[in-house]
């Protein structure tokens, strides 16, 4: 069964993110074009955590953010075998949402600080901000890798999701959302 998901604006967040942090972290080491890209990361953050309160169902916090026993729960059953399928995130799929983006606000939060006349050529503050963006692309790594192997065990279509905004929706007693 298919289930919308993800709202167009969720969507398009989710792939402007990911492609302004990869050309900066890959492409755009330091100068104008990397600050600005910075600003629209920054600018997507602050959109989308207004969007985590007042959008869509599916795209609300409230809808997605899980308790300690649901994390638990959810990765419990992994460890059975058990597929526990979610209309919208799992709960170990929010804690990454939530994290990439706490860690990407404190990363534009340095990389914003390192301009100022204050912090200009502080190396902790330098240091940080790269350690930020390690960090994060650490986890977008494990992120796609989960959302392959989703893909591939559970034939969700989690990456089609993030193109169309429709999920395929197991018949696990265990749909929670």
């Amino acid at each position: 069964m298919k289930a919308q998901v993800w709202d167009p604006f969720v969507r398009i967040f989710h792939w402007a993110t990911a492609s302004l942090f990869l050309a900066n972290y890959w492409l755009i080491e330091d100068g104008p074009a990397h600050r600005w890209i910075g600003y629209g990361v920054a600018g997507l953050v602050v959109t989308r955590t207004l969007w985590g309160v007042f959008g869509s169902p599916h795209a609300r916090f409230s809808d997605f953010v899980p308790t300690l026993a649901q994390v638990l729960a959810h990765a419990r059953s992994i460890v059975r075998g058990e597929h526990p399928s979610s209309v919208g995130h799992n709960p170990l799929g929010a804690l990454m949402i939530i994290a990439l983006l706490v860690l990407l606000a404190a990363l534009c939060l340095t990389g914003w600080m390192m301009g100022l006349d204050m912090f200009w050529g502080v190396e902790w503050l330098e240091e940080g901000h790269e350690a930020l963006a390690t960090l994060i692309q650490g986890l977008v790594l494990i992120h796609v890798a989960a959302v392959l192997a989703a893909d591939i065990l559970y034939r969700e279509g989690l990456i089609r999701a993030m193109v169309t905004g429709y999920k395929e929706i197991g018949d696990s007693p265990a749909v929670n959302r």
